[in-house]
């Protein structure tokens, strides 16, 4: 089975160090939580994993290859996509040449971009509608979209679905639960216990730095100490 490893990680940004020690691994066709409380390094791990940041010691490996210490263009060629907070869209382009950068790893095979507009229909009537022009909801299933365009085998999620109304956090979710059916080990970072209880097999619970437990979400419920001591809430 398909998995990202990682072991003994150290990362953070010039001489303040956030991650250390760091354990964790994701598989394919399951969904594990990152939870923990601001500030324990939870989105810099997600850097990590891509490269955007340098990783001291440690190894990362998807399928026994190491990732650890290439450059942050190539990673997604070995397989990781990741929807940052924020999304970073390229605005002034259009819902198509979005999602044609986000193809060019592979080649902008038209299948591809067919299938990923199966899971997000609403974006084909936008195809050429400028990405600064729409709205929140719908830059966000845009920014995933284009991290599908690259064919993941792990999809990293960084709290997709902040701030959204309802209707569009259940597309969302919806589209999130079908990458799982089809293999993807998604990586998702989300605050909000309801939802993962509903969506993630595993719980890595975070504290300064490093993955202090791992549960499955069978053995949970929303009034686990585990939330409370891990997540405040």
């Amino acid at each position: 089975m398909l998995a990202l490893e990682v072991q003994g990680l150290t990362a953070g940004y010039g001489p303040v160090t956030v991650l250390r020690g760091l354990g964790f691994r994701a598989e394919a066709g399951r969904i594990t939580c990152l939870m923990g409380r601001n500030g324990v390094g939870k989105s810099t791990f997600l850097k990590a994993l891509m490269g955007l940041i340098p990783v001291g010691t440690g190894t990362i490996t998807l399928d026994g290859v190491a990732l650890q210490g290439l450059p942050a263009h190539q990673v997604p060629k070995r397989g990781l996509a990741y929807v940052p907070q924020g999304r970073r869209l390229f605005g002034p382009l259009t819902v198509a040449e979005n999602l044609a950068v986000g193809g060019l790893v592979r080649g902008n095979d038209p299948a591809v971009l067919e299938r990923v507009l199966d899971l997000f229909p609403r974006l084909r009537d936008r195809l050429a509608q400028v990405a600064g022009t729409l709205s929140g909801g719908e830059q966000q299933m845009l920014a995933i979209a284009r991290a599908l365009c690259l064919e993941p085998k792990v999809l990293l999620l960084d709290e997709p679905t902040e701030g959204l109304q309802p209707s569009i956090i259940a597309l969302i979710q919806e589209a999130v639960v079908v990458l799982k059916g089809q293999g993807v080990a998604v990586v998702l970072v989300e605050q909000r216990v309801d939802a993962v209880l509903r969506l993630a097999d595993r719980v890595a619970f975070m504290v300064a730095g490093r993955v202090e437990e791992v549960r499955d979400t069978r053995g949970l419920a929303a009034d686990d100490p585990a939330f409370r001591t891990y997540v405040g809430v």
